[in-house]
């Protein structure tokens, strides 16, 4: 009987800073308990001793040493064009990946796969499971995700590690533009991806997603800064779509998409709440934002209590005193800001809701 060939897969690691995690990401990579996969580490200019541990590895993986910093996406374009992998997944260097996500990966593909995405265990600096990003109850969206993309800007998916894509495809869409994904590279990649292929799903967590002080994404506690840049970032999302379907003769994606996106809205309310003086949208008020927020919710893939409730939160938010509105959208954006009593009663309606 003929054997069938395994499909090359490579394993890229951007790093900056992340010497204290980077051996645990290395390390995962190398473990996989699937044979044909090539590890390559950027090294983003760090100025710890990250150098020191890619050293530690010579022969066992490719290392890549940027002579700048250039940030996520520039880490993104010269990993990928040191790989050769028909599968290439994007591994954050504070992340780590379980000894069977290569393989579940493969298992997965197909010859319509652009993109397979995988939900992944939320830990602590010290590796003790918190969660599960994105939560269980809300379902992936999979298969042909386009009329989704093009209707609100958004689909239901995940962050880099979770994330792996077909080359063909990774070929149409890069090199990732670098001044204006020097963070979120992966939404990019997310977004285009869809054009070229399937997203499949798989309900399993394959790795973990370190959440800890230095996050991009977390931000701590500056809400403002971090509601302005995601919606920017999810502008010039939409601005990288529309530019490549144009290219490829697709439907030209609606410049006001966003406005059918709760997640977009909730952030465009709290840049709004937060500091209306530096908010990227000189005309927007609260009661539209809500009342479209509201409208988007009842849109979602949901249960319909969930639906209900997220509204009504959207609502209120557009009705209520400015500074009530933008404590209540620090709740809901930073777990960390909400009294006690509050992130119990959360958990006991998230799994009422579930």
């Amino acid at each position: 009987m003929q054997s069938v060939p395994r499909i090359p897969v490579s394993i890229i690691i951007p790093n900056y800073n992340y010497a204290r995690f980077l051996k645990r990401s290395i390390d995962s990579a190398l473990e996989q308990d699937y044979a044909d996969v090539e590890v390559i580490v950027v090294d983003d200019a760090s100025q710890d001793n990250s150098t020191t541990i890619i050293e530690s590895y010579r022969g066992e993986i490719v290392a890549c040493a940027r002579a700048q910093n250039g940030g996520h996406a520039a880490a993104f374009n010269t990993g990928f064009a040191a790989s050769s992998g028909k599968i290439v997944l994007f591994l954050d260097a504070d992340d780590y990946l379980y000894p069977t996500a290569v393989s579940t990966i493969v298992d997965t593909w197909d010859a319509a796969t652009a993109q397979v995405q995988s939900r992944l265990h939320i830990v602590d600096e010290r590796q003790r499971i918190k969660d599960v990003f994105p939560p269980p109850e809300l379902p992936f969206d999979s298969g042909d995700v386009m009329p989704k993309l093009l209707h609100k800007g958004r689909y239901q998916t995940t962050v880099t590690s979770g994330l792996a894509f077909d080359r063909a495809t990774l070929e149409s869409i890069m090199p990732i533009p670098e001044p204006e994904f020097r963070q979120g590279a992966d939404g990019y990649l997310a977004t285009l991806a869809p054009m070229y292929g399937h997203v499949q799903s798989i309900e399993e967590c394959v790795g973990a997603y370190r959440i800890h002080g230095a996050n991009h994404s977390v931000f701590g506690e500056k809400l403002a800064e971090r509601a302005r840049w995601r919606v920017t970032h999810d502008f010039r999302r939409m601005q990288a779509l529309s530019d490549q379907a144009s290219e490829i003769g697709l439907t030209i994606v609606p410049s006001e998409a966003v406005r059918h996106d709760p997640v977009h809205l909730e952030e465009r309310l709290a840049s709004l709440c937060a500091d209306r003086r530096l908010h990227p949208v000189a005309d927007d008020s609260r009661l539209a934002l809500g009342a479209a927020g509201a409208v988007a919710s009842l849109e979602m893939t949901a249960s319909l209590r969930r639906r209900a409730v997220l509204a009504a939160w959207f609502l209120s938010v557009g009705v209520l005193p400015r500074k009530m509105a933008t404590a209540v959208l620090s709740w809901k954006l930073d777990a960390s800001s909400r009294p006690a009593f509050l992130s119990r009663l959360s958990k006991t309606i998230r799994h009422a809701m579930g």
